[in-house]
């Protein structure tokens, strides 16, 4: 199969000094803008050279910021990308479903030849629906942190979405921080590295906001039925993390229960990407790098 990604005209660089605040910024790469076969513009980043090429989906409110972390020591291409209604991607009108994003993740996959990929949170929703919809379509697929599967998500984790939207909607940039904050472990809070990312966080979102189509996600499930998944021809691995309101633990272990061949780790903390970065990192490298 030949693949021709279809590239629009390359945004501007961001690139490290001082914003107007006197604030470090952080050299972000250059993205281009995907022209997709249904018609949605995603914002899109490759990095690495070879194969395999490895898709990375990221969670809602987040981006190719945060899930480039996870792809630093995957062999091949990595293609981050951003789902519709976030960054500089498009939003077309509509309540949106998880077969929506599905879509903009298989468009991605299918436009940059990519044979695995890695879904995170919402991503990892949109991954769950991709395979329950086409069982062969990646050779490898990691999951992290799934928030929901087939049951609907608790109250905390409905609150603690709520609370995103309404500090986003009041454009408030003090209550989009305190939100933010909960993502990082109590005793970082007040590092420089929790500083840079949380403000880091607020400008992208209240400079980009999030798509009014996201809005009903929270109520919804990727899978109506997880039995479809017993299909999947990939290997995976599925991570979780214990103590996490937004991702409970036994969501990914029913998701590892439902996949054929998955194998299932679960860190004892939350918030794995501040406290055991290294060690997820090169799980996630080890269980990709793998030949098939």
């Amino acid at each position: 199969m030949t693949y021709g990604p279809r590239f629009a005209t390359p945004l501007t660089d961001k690139v490290a000094g001082s914003d107007q605040h006197g604030r470090r910024t952080v050299r972000q790469p250059a993205t281009t803008l995907l022209d997709t076969p249904h018609g949605v513009q995603l914002e899109c980043v490759v990095t690495g050279s070879g194969d395999p090429v490895t898709v990375f989906a990221h969670g809602l409110g987040n981006g190719i910021a945060e899930t480039r972390p996870l792809g630093s020591a995957v062999a091949g291409r990595r293609v981050f990308f951003q789902f519709r209604g976030h960054g500089r991607s498009g939003a077309p009108p509509g309540r949106w479903t998880y077969a929506d994003l599905a879509r903009d993740l298989r468009a991605v996959a299918d436009l940059t030849g990519a044979t695995r990929a890695v879904g995170v949170s919402l991503g990892a929703g949109a991954l769950c629906r991709l395979l329950a919809d086409d069982p062969t379509r990646f050779t490898r697929v990691v999951v992290f942190l799934p928030a929901v599967l087939d049951v609907p998500r608790a109250a905390p984790a409905r609150l603690r979405l709520d609370a995103l939207w309404s500090a986003i909607e009041s454009r408030d940039p003090a209550s989009v921080a305190r939100v933010i904050a909960e993502e990082v472990p109590s005793d970082l809070r007040h590092s420089a590295a929790a500083a840079s990312f949380i403000q880091q966080r607020v400008d992208q979102l209240l400079r980009d906001g999030l798509g009014a189509g996201l809005a009903g996600l929270p109520d919804q499930v990727p899978v109506e039925d997880r039995t479809l998944l017993t299909k999947v021809a990939a290997d995976a691995l599925v991570i979780g993390c214990r103590g996490d309101d937004l991702h409970p633990s036994a969501v990914a272990e029913d998701v590892a229960h439902a996949l054929p061949h998955a194998t299932l780790h679960v860190y004892d903390e939350p918030a794995v990407l501040w406290t055991r970065r290294a060690d997820l990192r090169d799980r996630v490298a080890g269980f990709l790098n793998a030949p098939d």
